[in-house]
């Protein structure tokens, strides 16, 4: 009988990691290839895995609630070698946590102690009592001379933090949130520029369908903010085609599926996509053809509040479209004031690869389109 272990694989495009949710099997199960074997939530959706072979489950690399990096080992199967049910294998891959063999899985996670910890001053006794405590020195205020760590300080921490509570991890669509927003920040020069539609001429319309439409026509008159631009090469390509990220408020955090082809889709056909889409979305089974590949992207963050923002965008993107929450104001027409309906817009682009004229005739096209009443 030969032994194989199965690595997590890359559910989506590059994603780092995946959530045990839920195992359909357990060690000792006789089970056949493409037998569901465990659903994994991943930063967008929850995907079911079926079993590569066919065999018995010797080994589970995780519980539910452990998060599997991509490529590191999840179940290890045995079958038999001769009937070709596996390709022999000596890699037994890298373990998460330590798993015993048995009838449950146990875990052992490591806790590290602030990853700026090396770039604060804390003498080891303090640093060991830090670990002791479980504190993140990169979160002590120092009290010390030169700006050092007391025990004191740790001290201290440690008792507001035991006040508060313990901190919830993120997990799902929140880390990858988190992990994301951090790489955008990082790489992207992001500029916003803001202003405002007059739509009182409108009879009647879904703002967020007159958005979509606003951009089809904008990057017609400005594609350079339709474009990818990929900043180890110090490139970018301009795009014909308009893949648009939506951006979609959960509970469980943030997803931005993409409406393929928006500028050859007509109305009825992006409209039925869209609620498609949002029902994808609060379902958790997104289609993975529709959470990648966007071109530009837009936020109708205006339905919950807001006026204006800076919102982020993900490379390779270059742009992202925010739209606020419209509202009656007060406004010069021929000299007298009148009370129109306004809709406030901020348009954040990559100064790297776009130029302030490039987004401002943009951001003047997405205007130009939705003043007309219809």
């Amino acid at each position: 009988m030969a032994k194989n272990t199965f690595k997590l694989p890359d559910l989506g495009e590059g994603l780092p990691d995946a959530e045990i949710v839920k195992w359909h099997v357990a060690i000792g199960d006789e089970i056949e290839k493409d037998q569901p074997l465990v659903s994994m939530e991943t930063a967008k959706a929850v995907v079911e895995i079926p079993a590569p072979y066919g065999g018995t489950i010797t080994k589970l690399y995780g519980g539910i609630g452990d998060i599997i990096a991509t490529g590191d080992s999840l179940v290890e199967f045995e079958g038999d070698e001769e009937a070709g049910v596996f390709a022999a294998s000596t890699d037994k891959g890298t373990v998460v946590g330590k798993v015993d063999v048995g009838d449950e899985v146990v875990t052992e996670r490591a806790i590290q102690v602030g990853k700026a910890a090396m770039g604060v001053r804390a003498i080891p006794a303090v640093r060991a009592l830090a670990r002791k405590l479980d504190v993140d020195l990169s979160l002590v205020t120092p009290s010390g001379k030169d700006g050092a760590i007391t025990a004191a300080d740790v001290q201290r921490v440690a008792k507001i933090l035991r006040e508060v509570g313990p901190m919830e991890a993120l997990r799902g669509p929140r880390r990858a949130m988190a992990r994301n927003m951090s790489m955008a920040r990082a790489e992207v020069v992001p500029v916003t520029v803001s202003d405002d539609a007059d739509i009182h001429a409108w009879k009647n319309g879904d703002t967020t369908m007159r958005l979509i439409r606003a951009i089809v026509s904008a990057c017609n008159v400005e594609p350079a903010l339709n474009a990818w631009y990929d900043s180890h090469a110090v490139g970018r390509r301009v795009l014909t085609k308009i893949d648009l990220g939506i951006a979609v408020d959960t509970d469980e955090g943030l997803f931005v599926p993409v409406l393929h082809d928006v500028g050859n889709r007509d109305p009825d056909d992006l409209r039925r996509g869209l609620e498609a889409m949002k029902d994808a979305v609060r379902r958790r089974d997104v289609p993975p053809e529709q959470l990648r590949g966007n071109t530009f992207t837009l936020s109708n963050f205006g339905s919950l509040g807001g006026r204006y923002a800076d919102p982020i965008f993900m490379p390779p993107t270059v742009a992202i479209l925010g739209a606020g929450r419209a509202r009656d104001a007060v406004i010069a027409l021929d000299g007298m004031p009148v009370v129109h309906r306004i809709l406030p817009l901020s348009l954040t682009f990559d100064h790297r690869v776009v130029t302030g004229g490039e987004a401002t005739r943009f951001l003047m096209a997405v205007i130009q389109d939705l003043v007309n009443p219809a």
